[in-house]
């Protein structure tokens, strides 16, 4: 298969079009012109690829010029085997292949390597789609179909491809004019309709066009392909934002010991000592209503002045700007007195059926509205030449430069504002999580608990930025030389990147702080009443109480401004974290060749190696923050942080990469594989910066919470795998085949998540020093709970002691008594919050950081089948991947134990039915993937997130009214699926979204 053909002049410009870098992902035998099209065209290219490749690949083409098989490229990549994505927004965004996610995966563009990161929300991290940080990840969502003209997925690593994806390295592949000599167009119209858009417009425009030109001697050409879209959605959902596991026993999580025990909560099917057991923070419904639009541009020129000498210049646009509104119903779960009632269920981990709360005043329940804005923009410019000297050798140069910029474009650079809103209206409530949506109900001094805006007020105002800015410079000189049955290629390459991201600081801004201090201090027409249970059109809130709020979160927050003119709409002027990252890369690579017969049996053989050696630079620009301050019982807040310091580390490492491919054609149909390879992913951008940061504490540490913190890794090495495929493919009719494949990864140096306990920048302990325990005496002595609501309140009144003789109703013994007034009165008085003083101990840190801490094995196989049924025009495709691997997390393991896990790993497949006959072609298809471990080590319990079993059905129907004009209708996700997430078992819920379905409605025409 390595032999060469001497073609025409056209297509050898077609091979140069194939890629940017000769060779660098090319097919390794010959090229065809495309010239069918449709459905059944499209599978037989991608069956081709498959076929005439060495090593494992997997394809999809393009139907048409213009015309991809979804209307998203990861919707489409996961009908591959051992392919799956991740979804943001009910969109896909990101893919995981043979149990590797997203980060260990590499996405090139014609060859080259392409940008990443992307950044939301102010990576505040009130829902699972807010991130902060680079990240390896690339989003497909960035990138229109309509500009593709093909994907390869190549699951064998070979000598003359860039590193960096032990999963798979996926490479997008954009039309050339010299492809196609002559003029060539298409234009395209689609109206998107999402059924789960509420509050903008029901339908909204796409818009796509290609036009290619090349003269007839086809010495030169240029084309240019532009897409437009826009696509208003929502979403409803459940959060709830950490789950505390603790020993019964040992830790008193509900806060129950400093009560006494007239005060205590009643407990039901109590948990047995030893046993695990589940308190969650909080739990929210969310409504959200996005905006998304996404414009593409792609400009190709090209130039080929002898048989000999090809030069392509090519530059890519893409820019996805996303603006949300979101608003919540919170129920924060309280402690301590507050508690009257847990029923425990009787799973391995004793977790709440029911929690019952008791108030002797009120507190509030949340309505907090948030405004979400980023701008994602991917550019890329790039050149490359080849040469044929002679016959034998050819000679190829490839440059580029490409940045992937993810910023805020809220006010003031913010990426969230988030309002915290609240009715300090509830008596008390009862929090059921028994059935698969958790519900509540609660009492409230307002007659039939409806609650208007003249109840709510303001708390707490948190305005975040986050971006990043991936940038890449890439060169490669290689070359081929051929010889009789076979070739010999080697090359060499640069690659420098620098990532730079931050975040600036969650300064919480106080309002009407955590009391909600002024309820009617909103016009009533800034905020809309709304039935919370209609926005859910699957999940069940059962009696849970219908009221919620929805308003403008930056026009609320400019109003509060005017009521509190020490809060502004602003990001603070200090950051989190800012970091960059350099990694500089040298490769020199060569590989060999040879194509044979064994028993007069055709083989090919490709042996290789790499060498590479890479440079790491990491700095942190810090703004360390002198103590966290204790605003009242458990909520707590960065103080201001101080001068910037900068931290930077060195590092370095080469590693020695060889490969090997070995086929062997048994017969005309039937294909053997063999393949080994060792490749490597390199560490999360995020895991090698240097400094620490998100410090956070929920309660005191003299009651037994813990203080969080996280930190980093520059000396990282990147995760190494040795990798061995094996599969037979029967190629049993024109457009029929069957293939069975077995792989396995024996991978050295995985990242996982290890905890240790660290002091940090010198800040102090103010919740366990002198003032904390006199407290807690003081407490003892009148018979009082010393739960965090009183400790922090007798903390506030030690050091105010003007607070008991200035307010003499609200103190009528002159004692501290705990009743609501007196809470109230030392929890909310500006300029009482508690900071650390000289003598309080240092505060200690469970630090989460990541660490190489072990190797895994990944196993599994691939069953793919593709059938056509002669030429009635029906067709069927199939596949099924079984992904295994030898470390799994113990949900029954400690929550001081750090785990090793392996992430991502789950079964898939996919079915696809099609039919193409008399100018219709219709497709049906259903995905499915089992549950999965996306994340371990989560919060101070070290929990895992698993993402629930999901499936997705799609379809498409398109007519061809004429040769050159056709109209298609598209669904995707037509029975409404939704996704679920969840830590140590199903009940504990961490997110639910309950999505729908989208429909478009298209019209091409074809020049």
């Amino acid at each position: 298969m390595f032999k060469r053909t001497k073609l025409s002049g056209a297509v050898v410009a077609a091979i140069a079009s194939m890629t940017c870098a000769p060779q660098v992902l090319a097919q390794e035998n010959t090229v065809e012109e495309v010239t069918v099209v449709g459905i059944r065209a499209s599978m037989d290219r991608a069956m081709d690829i498959k076929r005439d490749s060495t090593g494992v690949v997997d394809a999809i083409s393009a139907e048409d010029m213009g015309k991809f098989p979804d209307t998203n490229l990861a919707e489409s990549l996961q009908r591959i085997t051992g392919v799956s994505i991740n979804r943001v927004n009910g969109e896909g965004a990101e893919v995981t292949v043979r149990g590797f996610g997203p980060d260990n995966n590499m996405v090139t563009l014609n060859g080259r390597t392409m940008p990443t990161g992307t950044t939301y929300g102010g990576g505040s991290g009130s829902d699972g789609s807010t991130k902060a940080g680079g990240t390896r990840a690339f989003n497909f969502a960035n990138l229109a179909s309509e500009n593709v003209s093909g994907v390869e997925v190549y699951k064998t690593s070979k000598a003359n491809v860039a590193t960096g994806g032990i999963g798979a390295t996926i490479d997008i592949k954009t039309t050339r004019p010299l492809d196609s000599p002559g003029l060539t167009a298409s234009a395209g119209v689609k109206a998107v309709a999402d059924t789960t858009n509420r509050y903008n417009d029901d339908i909204t425009p796409e818009f796509s066009g290609i036009v290619s030109w090349a003269n007839e001697e086809a010495t030169w050409g240029a084309s240019l392909a532009l897409s437009h879209q826009k696509r208003d959605s929502g979403y409803s959902g459940v959060t709830v934002n950490n789950w505390n596991i603790g020993v019964w026993g040992q830790d008193d999580l509900y806060n129950q010991n400093p009560v006494t025990a007239a005060d205590k909560a009643e407990i039901v099917n109590a948990p047995e000592d030893g046993q695990l057991y589940a308190r969650p923070n909080d739990f929210r419904y969310a409504f959200s209503d996005t905006q998304r639009e996404r414009l593409n541009g792609q400009l190709t020129l090209q130039f080929k002045p002898t048989e000999k000498i090809t030069a392509t210049v090519d530059y890519l646009y893409a820019d996805n700007d996303i603006e949300e509104h979101r608003g919540e119903v919170t129920n924060w779960i309280q402690n301590g007195s507050n508690l009257a009632r847990v029923v425990f269920d009787d799973s391995e981990i004793a977790t709440p059926l029911s929690i019952s709360e008791a108030y002797g005043g009120t507190v509030d329940i949340g309505f907090e509205q948030q405004y979400r804005a980023q701008s994602n923009t991917l550019d890329s410019l790039g050149v490359n030449f080849e040469f044929e000297v002679n016959d034998a050798l050819t000679l190829g140069l490839d440059v580029h430069d490409s940045s992937m910029e993810s910023m805020p474009t809220g006010p003031d650079r913010a990426g969230e504002v988030a309002i915290g809103l609240g009715s300090p209206t509830v008596t008390g409530k009862t929090l059921d999580f028994s059935g698969t949506t958790p519900q509540y109900s609660h009492n409230t001094t307002v007659a039939g608990n409806a609650l208007t805006a003249a109840d709510v007020g303001s708390s707490i105002l948190r305005v975040r930025g986050a971006g990043s800015v991936n940038d890449i410079t890439q060169a490669k000189f290689d070359g081929q030389f051929e010889f009789d049955n076979g070739r010999f290629d080697f090359g060499v390459e640069t690659r420098q990147m620098e990532m730079s991201a931050y975040q600036t600081s969650g300064v919480n801004q106080a309002l009407g702080n955590w009391g909600i201090a002024n309820p009617g201090e909103f016009p009533a027409d800034m905020l809309d009443v709304i039935n919370v249970a209609s926005e859910f059109e699957d999940f069940n809130t059962g009696s849970s109480p219908v009221t919620a709020f929805r308003g403008d979160a930056v026009a609320l927050t400019r109003y509060a401004n005017t009521l509190y003119p020490d809060t502004c709409l602003c990001v603070s002027d200090t950051n989190s974290f800012s970091d960059i990252l350099e990694e500089d890369t040298t490769a020199a690579y060569f590989q060999v060749g040879l194509n044979s017969e064994l028993n007069s049996m055709p083989v090919n053989f490709l042996a290789g190696v790499r060498y590479e050696t890479t440079d790491v630079s990491s700095q942190s620009l810090v703004n360390p923050i002198p103590y966290l301050v204790w605003e009242n019982n458990n909520d707590f807040s960065p103080g201001a942080a101080g001068d910037q310091e900068a931290w930077s580390e060195r590092a370095s490492y080469d590693n020695v990469l060889p490969s090997l491919d070995f086929d062997i054609q048994f017969t005309d149909d039937l294909v053997g594989r063999f393949s080994y390879s060792k490749s490597i992913a390199r560490a999360g951008y995020g895991d090698l910066k240097v400094a620490p940061g998100d410090f956070g504490l929920q309660g005191s540490t003299l009651n037994g919470a813990v203080p969080t913190a996280t930190s980093s890794n520059p000396g990282l090495l990147p995760l190494e795998s040795n990798n061995l495929d094996l599969s037979v493919e029967w190629y049993y009719g024109d457009s029929s085949y069957v293939s069975l494949g077995f792989f396995e990864k024996r991978v050295d140096n995985f990242i996982g998540t290890g905890q240790e306990d660290e002091t940090h920048f010198g800040i102090l302990d103010q919740t366990a020093g002198p003032r904390a325990l006199a407290a807690q005496t003081e407490l003892e002595s009148l018979g009082l709970s010393t739960d965090d609501t009183n400790l922090y309140a007798m903390v506030v009144l030690m050091e105010h002691p003007e607070a008991i003789t200035d307010n003499p109703t609200i103190f009528p013994n002159g004692v501290f008594e705990g009743t609501t007034e007196q809470l109230l009165l030392l929890g909310e008085t500006a300029g009482w919050d508690v900071i650390p003083e000289a003598g309080d101990p240092e505060m200690v840190f469970r630090t989460s950081k990541p660490i190489n801490n072990r190797e895994a094995k990944i196993h599994g196989a691939e069953l793919a089948a593709q059938h056509f049924f002669g030429e009635t025009g029906f067709g069927i495709q199939a596949n099924y991947t079984i992904v295994r691997g030898d470390v799994g997390f113990d949900d029954l393991g400690l929550p001081t134990e750090n785990q090793f896990a392996l992430t991502g790993l789950s079964d898939t497949a996919n079915v696809v039915l099609v039919y193409e006959n008399f100018g219709l072609q219709a497709r049906l298809a259903y995905n499915w993937r089992d549950k999965f471990l996306t994340a371990t080590n989560q919060g101070s319990s070290r929990n895992p997130r698993y993402v629930d079993t999901f499936s997705q059905i799609d379809m498409s129907v398109g007519y061809d009214l004429t040769e050159q004009i056709s109209l298609s209708f598209e669904g995707i996700n037509i029975t409404g699926e939704d996704i679920k997430e969840y830590n140590r078992n199903e009940r504990m819920v961490r997110y639910m979204d309950d999505l729908g379905a989208r429909y478009q409605l298209g019209a091409y025409y074809k020049f």
